[in-house]
């Protein structure tokens, strides 16, 4: 028996591949198939299931087109509808992986098809639980994602998801081992621990959501407590998983296209397509084509794209290091935007080179930012962290305009004002500015090394209560 954690980290999501005697399964894969091809060529073994734990809010997962390639059936639990080809497994049901046995164990809360998957070893013993987005270590699934599909409500299914953790999970052994489908940092869960694997047992004590005395009452009000808006491209992954998509190999095809500066520009002219600018920060601070937009690979790629480009069919043009084209487009994907149509060869040197126009980001140090703060002050100060990161500290006088909701909350800023803005270290504000000057806002100051390098100046003044002069409130209701 093997079984291997396949853990990405930009997803903050871990897919599992299973092999024994000749056989394998591959639970919640990734859209790009062909690692998982590659391993079971290498081990001399067949692909017998693809089990899903649910449908995928988060990422586009790769089931449709590793069926295709394998032609392994693709499992789902009760409840779940596909347009697709696909077993739905009835509650209790077994699968047969070599020697290993996996039993359908229904977990509806987090979604009503939600499933678990109990992994039994040779000797039929409980060995290990894939529990998807079911139960986390340290938190469990949000409750909140499925509810627009009829009548629950969050409270309802968070009341399922008590259920299920007490009726289908905790009276399984303590050793028992936890492979959940995510980790800390991804939107799935609000407080996950950084680890990836556990034992039931620590899970049993440490996670809140498990503890033996909790009412029903007390879990739906925990659970459902400080949930944020989930990010819009959520219900497009979800369609996206139950429907089906284009293959990958299509999409890397047409997006791995090297473009001179003059056919760059002219289909960024003429496709209406986003320029999308991969590299990093402090390289778009220098130097990037006007009206382009920064989302660095280095720092949670694929969510933020997901956050903060609204249009999952918006063509894109990809500006990125030298050798990083193709996981760029391979990174869109994973979140379904599908409709790169090139990049710029040889990057902005080229660009450059070709005589074309070029933009920058003006910025200021946390010193010469005290000195102006400590004279008359003539310009807002936008905080784009997240609203718990706000409120722990800030800077007196900051307007809070979190960076996920950015785009909902751009008719309350003052196009004619001048700003400066900062995030924690320097990487989310100037995603937000790249978009704000996209947008006709052109009077914007970068504070370098954000909040971190002001606090460490120890001559800003700053506060851990509420601002008055915020957004947050509009945005946690958007």
């Amino acid at each position: 028996m093997k079984i291997e954690q396949i853990y990405t980290g930009c997803l903050a999501q871990g897919a599992y591949y299973i092999t024994s005697n000749g056989e394998a399964a591959i639970i919640d894969p990734l859209r790009e198939v062909q690692p998982y091809l590659d391993r079971m060529e290498a081990d001399g073994v067949k692909l017998k299931y693809i089990f899903e734990t649910h449908f995928h809010a988060d990422f586009v997962s790769g089931h449709v087109t590793l069926s295709e390639k394998t032609g392994a059936p693709i499992v789902y639990g009760p409840n779940a509808k596909t347009a697709f080809e696909s077993i739905i497994a009835v509650d209790n049901q077994l699968f047969q992986v070599g020697d290993l046995t996996i039993k359908v164990l229904h977990t509806p809360g987090h979604t009503m098809e939600s499933t678990t998957y109990l992994l039994r070893d040779e000797n039929n013993k409980d060995h290990a639980i894939f529990s998807g987005d079911t139960l986390f270590l340290g938190d469990v699934g949000r409750p909140d994602l499925a509810q627009k599909s009829g009548d629950l409500t969050i409270e309802d299914l968070a009341g399922f998801l008590f259920d299920s953790l007490r009726n289908k999970i905790m009276p399984l052994a303590n050793e028992v081992t936890v492979y959940p489908a995510h980790g800390a940092g991804s939107a799935c869960g609000k407080n996950m621990m950084k680890e990836t694997v556990d034992t039931l047992g620590n899970q049993k004590a440490m996670n809140y959501a498990l503890r033996a005395d909790m009412t029903k009452a007390e879990f739906i009000k925990e659970v459902t407590d400080g949930l944020l808006p989930p990010p819009d491209y959520f219900a497009k992954n979800v369609a996206m998983n139950k429907k089906g998509y284009e293959s990958i190999d299509t999409v890397m095809k047409r997006g791995l296209v090297a473009l001179s500066p003059t056919e760059f520009e002219s289909i960024a002219n003429t496709a209406e397509a986003l320029i999308l600018d991969v590299r990093h920060q402090t390289d778009f601070v220098q130097a990037h084509i006007p009206g382009a937009i920064f989302i660095g690979l280095h720092g949670g790629f694929a969510p933020w794209v997901g956050a903060l480009i609204p249009d999952i069919q918006q063509n894109i043009l990809i500006i990125a290091p030298k050798g990083k084209e193709e996981e760029t487009i391979t990174r869109l994907a994973r979140v379904g935007y599908d409709n790169t149509l090139g990049y710029l060869e040889g990057g902005m040197d080229n660009w450059e080179k070709a005589g074309k126009a070029i933009d920058s980001v003006n910025t200021i140090s946390p010193t010469s930012f005290a000195n102006q703060l400590s004279a008359t002050a003539s310009r807002t100060l936008l905080d784009v962290r997240k609203p718990t990161e706000f409120l722990a500290h800030h800077v007196v006088g900051a307007t809070n305009l979190p960076l996920d909701y950015l785009n909902k909350n751009m008719d309350k800023i003052d196009r004619t004002a001048p700003y400066f803005v900062h995030c924690a270290s320097g990487f989310r504000s100037i995603i937000a500015i790249s978009i704000l000057k996209a947008r006709g806002f052109h009077d914007l100051v970068d504070v370098q090394q954000g909040f971190k390098g002001m606090e460490a100046t120890g001559r800003i003044p700053l506060t851990n209560y509420r601002c008055p002069s915020t957004f947050t409130v509009a945005a946690e209701t958007a």
